[in-house]
């Protein structure tokens, strides 16, 4: 297992191929749903992602504040291999770049609805009245806080 902290000019063309692909695979193919995932976001934002066995395994990006919310928040979510613990690995990586990149105190996310109780389960706390739809699925705000 190889966990990969990078900021978007130091992400290979290759890496940076595997990572969309991946989020591509997952969120337009898979959930079939067509959105635009080249938001700009990206650019400025840490990917975070697992390897094993050469393979990206699991994929987040960690976002500063005021780029789409007002905390620091964590979006784009994939664990490839699901039921195997890489998704809660992700993200508690993704907790620790958030905190030791952009001094983050507090995390924002947009969850997908059916993900909630994992998100729970690494420290998340769905927000009262947080409920909306983002690309035709019914998303909640979540707050993870020290």
């Amino acid at each position: 297992m190889e966990v990969v902290v990078k900021k978007f000019e130091e992400l290979s063309n290759y890496e940076l191929y595997d990572i969309l692909r991946l989020r591509s695979t997952v969120f337009v193919v898979e959930q079939n749903c067509v959105y635009l995932d080249l938001d700009s976001v990206d650019l400025n934002a840490y990917h975070v992602y697992i390897k094993d066995g050469g393979e990206i395994v699991a994929y987040l990006r960690v976002i500063d504040k005021g780029m789409r919310m007002e905390e620091v928040s964590i979006g784009r979510v994939i664990s490839l291999r699901r039921r195997e613990g890489w998704g809660t690995k992700v993200m508690l990586e993704g907790i620790r770049v958030a905190k030791e990149k952009f001094g983050a105190k507090t995390i924002k996310i947009g969850a997908q609805e059916y993900a909630v109780p994992f998100y729970e389960s690494v420290g998340f706390k769905a927000l009262p009245n947080g409920n909306y739809i983002e690309d035709g699925q019914p998303h909640v705000y979540m707050l993870y806080s020290e």
